[in-house]
């Protein structure tokens, strides 16, 4: 613990922060309680008997505002101090899940706990990677411009995600890249973010475009381009060689790893959500996985669409003003799947239409750009990594889980920060939030 100056958290403690995420947990409490309510139970018990989803998430919340507490009365060492032992406590816990692991819809990345509770391992280990990437970065002797920093820096990063992968947790996986933001607040060559954004672009233009067109047309670009050297620069070798390379990268990334990626590594259901965001169809005879557990494509494909299409029909049915509260048709006759977790928004877009789910966007809105106003506070390089890393963590997640309600991106299954039920889930985001205000509040002190 520290000194008593420290402990009083009231000094320095950012409460805009505070006072935003006791609004989004009560506001993530009230779409919960719409979208189960029911007329017949004594809904003044039902809150207090935890036999519902939103009178549990009540006592999550009760728990996680001790946690907070606790949190702030923590001296910051600690948390740089403890770094590298969380992060191999969460790869320990999420190796743990592969024998001990409860399996949820299809996903064996839950620990049984006291009390008929399951922790998440997976969700916890982005607070741990958060700390350890920040202890790395802000080390005197990381050179974060060199490439061996960027590599490590990326295996700290990668590590929790493949073994989401491994889990069946595809959303969670993609969370990782979030960190991103961080490193590249931090030096990281533009070079590699442009080389990253070609990548998608390319695995994009791959499940759009025929394989077979695309290869032709990128090595008619490519022998256009050599062309014009021999013809300009009189056969620059070096040049030449740089654009083979690169057209050796995308026709492996055309023919094999696309293809390798959604046959092998991906479920069937994966690769489904992913070809059906781009209008396609995808095989699932040519999946791995798919084949060893007789999938056929059409069981596959149907509850991706019937998902998107419902979350879309309650979110339109709510118009500009909404239905009203408790008037839901869509969300409370439980037409969408997954209503109080990965499509809780749903319940805003039809209670309170467009004006609602605008100002709970606004809302959002500000509360990361308050996350970045401190990140860019911090004087320890410590705290400001961990800060982006927060911004990044919670920016992903509000960006993919909206677009994905809304159609506009592949059901990968990750919540609504402090909105979506779930005790892992709002003890993860609670922790993030305020071990960055704890950091916050000693931010004249340079930690490493």
């Amino acid at each position: 613990m520290s000194n008593y100056n420290n402990n009083n958290f009231s000094k320095g403690t950012d409460f805009a922060v505070i006072l935003l995420y006791m609004i989004m947990v009560a506001i993530g409490i009230l779409c919960i309680f719409m979208v189960e309510y029911n007329p017949n139970l004594n809904w003044s018990n039902s809150f207090l008997t935890a036999k519902t989803n939103y009178s549990k998430q009540i006592y999550f919340a009760l728990f996680c505002a001790l946690i907070a507490i606790f949190i702030l009365l923590m001296d910051s060492k600690v948390f740089t101090a403890f770094a590298n032992i969380l992060y191999v406590l969460g790869i320990l816990l999420m190796l743990a899940t592969f024998v001990l692991g409860k399996n949820i819809n299809g996903s064996k990345s839950w620990i049984p706990i006291a009390g008929g509770f399951n922790l998440q391992p997976a969700e916890l280990c982005k607070i741990f990677t958060a700390l350890i990437l920040a202890k790395f970065i802000s080390k005197p002797e990381t050179d974060f411009s060199k490439l061996k920093s960027h590599l490590i820096a990326g295996i700290m990063i990668i590590l929790p995600a493949i073994l989401s992968v491994m889990q069946h947790e595809l959303g969670l996986a993609l969370v990782y890249s979030a960190f991103i933001f961080a490193m590249y607040r931090e030096g990281l060559p533009p070079l590699i973010l442009v080389f990253l954004l070609s990548f998608a672009i390319l695995v994009i233009a791959t499940l759009l475009l025929d394989p077979t067109l695309l290869s032709i047309i990128i090595t008619v670009i490519a022998g256009l381009f050599i062309l014009n050297l021999i013809k300009k620069f009189k056969r620059n070798k070096k040049a030449i060689l740089v654009i083979i390379a690169i057209w050796g990268i995308c026709f492996g990334t055309i023919r094999y790893t696309v293809p390798y990626i959604f046959n092998n590594v991906f479920e069937c259901y994966q690769s489904t959500r992913i070809y059906s965001m781009m209008g396609k169809e995808y095989d699932c005879s040519k999946n791995v996985k798919s084949a060893k557990l007789s999938v056929n494509k059409k069981s596959a494909k149907k509850p991706d669409d019937y998902n998107v299409k419902q979350s879309k029909i309650a979110i339109g049915s709510g118009g500009f003003w909404g239905r009203g509260f408790l008037k839901g048709t869509q969300t409370r006759g439980k037409y969408v799947p997954a209503q109080h977790t990965d499509f809780i928004f749903t319940s805003l877009g039809e209670a309170f239409g467009f004006v609602g789910t605008f100002t709970f966007l606004i809302l959002y809105l500000f509360f990361l750009f308050r996350l970045i106003r401190i990140a860019e506070r911090q004087r320890s390089t410590f705290s400001r990594v961990y800060a982006y890393s927060v911004v990044g963590i919670f920016f992903f997640h509000i960006a993919v889980n909206i677009c994905m309600t809304i159609g506009l991106f592949p059901v990968v299954g990750i919540p609504l920060p402090l909105i979506s039920y779930g005790g892992s889930s709002l003890l993860t985001f609670t922790v993030l939030i305020f071990v960055l205000l704890r950091l916050d509040a000693d931010r004249q002190m340079v930690l490493r």
